[in-house]
């Protein structure tokens, strides 16, 4: 390639070397100069007296030794990495000597550095000038070639001077232009000539054969130099630049002019070449070897610094003289000139660089450079990114989308977004979302964005390419999105896929409406995924499916669910792979343990059904395959779902019901909701219809033992006016006057005699209870007839009500006439005269009793008595003195009554009657002060007069005695 076609730029930093100090500041053009070298951090001078410089960093002279006796160093090279220095001397008259130098070991007798070993070069005794020289890194080996054409290789041990031998190994009429060893698995001399060059094997395999001529054509003095990373030899001919490595001849880049010097510095090749029109005046080359013309510094040259990798020109210059030669050090290449002037040449950041590049547009060579040096990937992705805004600019769409990509793992997705929002670049932007889910850096937008661009374009191939890649992406957004744009299919599929079985539910639901379908797949997982799923959509499920909705109810609730298995297709209803559709590709891929055979059957294969199961067979499979273990809810969890759904309700009441272990909660509520729903569903009916669903509600109320509670029963029998419920239950409560009141309520007076002859005798108070209702209007005492008369015989028999009371409820609607209780009138008034007159009898015989007993008081305390009593009536033998009367007649002998000192005796026979008579009128004079006991006994009293007559004759209404 030539270098002509090469781009061309400034990446070095050009800086002339001044040196401070006076003496330094004629180091480089004084006449004793000769030689130079760099390493370890300083710059190395030979000069033509046999002298050695050292200079720092600084360009000042900071040391200075004598290393040969007169005689001009044309040769001098520091080992890198060590302290050696190696010069060699010439001076024609003389054969060539060279001297190694320790630097950091002083010469005790000089003071300088010491010299470790020094020898003669060897020419066969001809006297030419060294025109080429090399060394290995150790030392154990040197080459050096002459100008007559030959080259001598030097061995040995010159470190610690154990000799050394010399070998001339290549002879030529053409004069050695250049050495340079090249290491390996062997040795190898390259060996430059004015017309050839080739390659001498020193050491392994191949050693003593013969020099093998790699090429025909030679090369000038200085233009040949090795490449100390790759190990390549660079020569440079006034026609190109070659690069040979260790398989011969690589790579050339055409580049006219005559070259003067070559040399590496990083991965750059500087080039020193002479314009063309000076060719004719072009020195010969002994001129060289023997001192140059002064006319070579009124000279230009051309110094051009060459990336051969990345074909470019780093920096090129026309000098005003001719170069001298160029070395490196601190990082820098200098370049010497004729005339002592010292440039220091100082590379540019890459970032430096990298600003010039994009100043010209030149993103791939920028690209080409980051990766050269092995930049960073967050600079690199920036440097693509740069160069994707330079095509999109330029609106080369494609190109500027693979450097985006490229650098996707950097850059923010929102830059790249934006610019290709247009409709025109949809597949640019499909292009690069698909990359950021590929990549992991896909936000939810991203995938929004992405499924709206595929349904932009309808685009379902690309859809479904992109669920079943499994590339990471928001499943929730992704099925929002699939849902939203009408591929309910496709969004069902990655539910399944991903085990979203609520999404998988709502979308058949809500979405597809296939109900057959979604309560299919409830039923085929497990009881903690299919019972909340079918909670939710429940009233859904009851109204377009209510037979298997209600089933499934049941099975789960009454704890024998179990998953719902396929009966396997026979070979002929296989569906065909042409009919499957999309969706049933997709299905396929699932790895669903009870999978449906298809899941949207094509025009082809509708007809097919799956083989269904005999009873026998359905049967042994539900015995194989055990009801899940799983924790039964209460039944009230599910009465919610069956709101307009009566028939069903029933069905799943009474399958509940049907089931033993229930507990006692659940049973109320199975049997209260049940009895409600039967007298929902009456209410509605007429006719035969609702005495059926009565007659269904009066069973479950119609036992010894009725297991829901009173109050619910009564309130709901009244509320859906089921007179037999309210009936039956206050019967089993006891509540007989309840019973009588709803009737008499209703005016049902057929019930009310009904239910006044089975409960009257138990429950007399209903009697004036039917006194009441049965005057209480004439319709009502018309349809009594003869019950009022045997209602008045049993209150005035069993004393039920006062007369007066019985008047008074008879006057209260003035609907009873006098001739229908005359009867009743004339018998009380008759039996209350009889009362009244056997009253007066016995108020007489008490009045009579009462006289007497005073009188005789009066006598007692008046009257003597006489005693005539002639027998003891505690022994009953004859009274003999001592004798003691009582005034009861009763007399005694002394000794019969056990009296005891001087205390009063009461009369042993009398004793026991006394004792009641003071313990009656006690009690009665304690209970004077119990109000609240005659109150109570007043309250509870039918015959209120006679309870106030008793406790007046007790000293109730007594003035208390004044104390």
């Amino acid at each position: 390639m030539a270098l002509t076609s090469w781009k061309t730029f400034n990446f070095f930093e050009i800086s002339e070397v001044k040196p401070a100090a006076t003496e330094s500041a004629s180091l480089f053009n004084s006449p004793d100069f000769s030689s130079i070298c760099s390493g370890s951090d300083n710059i190395f001078i030979g000069t033509n007296d046999g002298q050695v410089r050292i200079v720092s960093n600084a360009f000042k002279v900071i040391r200075t030794f004598h290393a040969h006796e007169s005689a001009s160093i044309t040769q001098i090279k520091q080992i890198q990495g060590t302290s050696l220095l190696v010069t060699v001397s010439e001076d024609l008259s003389n054969e060539p000597v060279l001297k190694v130098w320790a630097l950091d070991k002083p010469d005790k007798r000089t003071g300088g550095p010491k010299c470790l070993s020094s020898l003669n070069i060897s020419n066969g005794r001809k006297q030419f000038p060294i025109s080429a020289f090399a060394t290995l890194d150790n030392l154990s080996q040197l080459a050096v070639g002459f100008a007559n054409g030959s080259v001598t290789v030097i061995r040995g041990d010159l470190i610690n001077d154990r000799g050394a031998k010399q070998r001339t190994v290549f002879e030529s009429q053409e004069p050695i232009t250049g050495v340079e060893f090249r290491e390996g698995p062997t040795i190898t001399l390259y060996l430059a000539t004015t017309g050839r060059i080739l390659t001498l094997t020193i050491t392994g395999r191949g050693q003593g054969q013969p020099a093998k001529n790699l090429e025909d054509n030679g090369c000038g003095l200085g233009c040949m130099t090795i490449d100390s990373d790759s190990g390549d030899v660079v020569v440079a001919r006034d026609d190109a630049i070659y690069f040979y490595g260790a398989n011969g001849r690589g790579p050339s880049y055409a580049y006219e002019g005559p070259k003067q010097f070559v040399s590496t510095f990083g991965d750059f090749v500087a080039l020193v070449t002479q314009p063309k029109s000076d060719t004719a005046s072009k020195p010969s080359l002994l001129r060289k070897f023997v001192g140059g013309n002064t006319d070579d510094r009124y000279r230009s040259s051309t110094f051009a610094l060459l990336d051969t990798d990345l074909k470019y020109v780093a920096h090129t210059e026309m000098l005003m003289s001719q170069v001298r030669t160029v070395f490196i050090e601190w990082g820098d290449l200098f370049l010497l000139t004729i005339d002592g002037k010292v440039f220091r040449y100082h590379e540019k950041s890459l970032n430096q660089k990298l600003e010039i590049l994009f100043q010209r547009d030149l993103y791939v060579l920028a690209i080409n450079l980051a990766q050269k040096v092995g930049v960073d990937t967050a600079q690199r992705n920036t440097i693509l990114r740069r160069y994707g805004d330079y095509l999109h600019k330029k609106g080369d769409y494609d190109t500027a989308m693979q450097q985006y990509l490229k650098a996707i793992d950097n850059t923010e997705p929102s830059q790249v977004i934006r610019k290709f929002l247009d409709s025109q670049r949809i597949n640019n932007l499909i292009e690069y979302l698909e990359e950021l889910h590929e990549h992991d850096k896909a936000t939810i937008d991203h995938t929004t964005l992405l499924l709206n661009c595929y349904a932009k374009l309808k685009d379902t191939d690309k859809l479904e390419n992109f669920i079943k890649s499994g590339t990471n992406f928001d499943l929730e957004t992704a099925i929002a999105m699939c849902r939203q744009g009408g591929y309910y299919d496709q969004a069902v599929f990655l539910s399944k896929k991903h085990g979203e079985h609520d999404h998988v539910v709502d979308i058949l639901i809500e979405d597809s409406k296939k109900y057959d379908e979604a309560l299919d797949y409830i039923h085929r997982h497990e009881p903690d995924v299919a019972y909340p799923n079918l909670m939710r959509y429940a009233r859904v499920l009851l109204e377009h499916c209510p037979e298997e909705t209600t089933q499934l109810f049941i099975e789960y609730y009454t704890g024998k669910y179990r998953l719902k298995k396929d009966a396997p297709l026979a070979a002929s209803q296989a569906p065909s792979g042409g009919a499957a559709s999309a969706v049933q590709n997709l299905a396929s891929l699932i790895p669903l343990p009870y999978r449906q055979a298809a899941v949207t059957p094509s025009p082809a294969t509708q007809d097919n059904e799956p083989l269904s199961l005999s009873p026998e067979e359905a049967a042994a499979a539900a015995e194989a395959d055990p009801p899940r273990e799983y924790k039964v809810p209460k039944p009230r969890t599910a009465f919610s779902s069956f709101v307009d759904h009566p028939d069903q309700f029933v069905v799943f009441l009474e399958a509940c019901l049907n089931e033993a272990n229930l507990d006692e909660v659940d049973n109320v509520d199975l049997h209260t909701t049940l009895f409600e729903i039967y007298l929902d569903i009456a209410g509605s009916k007429t006719g035969q219809e609702k005495q059926k669903w009565e007659a269904r509600a009066k069973t479950l109320i119609d036992g010894q033992s009725v297991s829901m509670d009173a109050s619910n029963v009564l309130l709901l029998s009244h509320l859906s006016d089921f007179r037999d419920g309210t009936v039956l239950v206050r019967e089993q409560q006891g509540l007989r006057f309840d019973i009588f009141r709803s009737y008499a309520s209703v005016g049902d007076t057929a019930s009310v005699i009904k239910s006044l002859r089975k409960y009257g005798p138990e429950e007399p108070q209903l009697y004036p209870a039917a006194l009441a209702y049965f005057t209480s209007s004439p319709k009502i005492l018309e349809e009594a007839g003869n019950e009022l008369d045997a209602v008045l015989k049993k209150i005035d028999d069993d004393g039920l009500m006062a007369p007066l009371q019985v008047i008074q409820t008879l006057s209260t609607n003035a609907v009873a006439t006098m001739g229908m209780v005359k009867k009743y009138l004339s018998d009380t008034i008759e039996w209350e005269r009889k009362e009244i007159s056997n009253n007066r009898r016995l108020i007489e015989s008490y009045r009579g009793e009462t006289e007497a007993k005073r009188k005789e008081m009066d006598a007692l305390g008046s009257r003597s008595a006489v005693f005539q009593t002639r027998r003891c009536s505690a022994c009953g033998g004859s009274l003999d003195l001592p004798t003691v009367h009582f005034l009861c007649k009763h007399s005694f002998h002394q000794r019969c009554l056990n009296q005891v000192g001087g205390e009063d005796v009461e009369c042993p026979k009398c004793a026991p009657t006394n004792n009641n008579i003071r313990a009656f009128r006690k009690a009665q004079e304690e209970s004077a002060d119990r109000h609240d006991m005659f109150q109570d006994a007043l309250q509870r009293s039918q015959d209120k007069f006679g309870t106030i007559s008793e406790f007046f004759g007790r000293g109730v209404m007594a003035v208390p005695a004044a104390e």
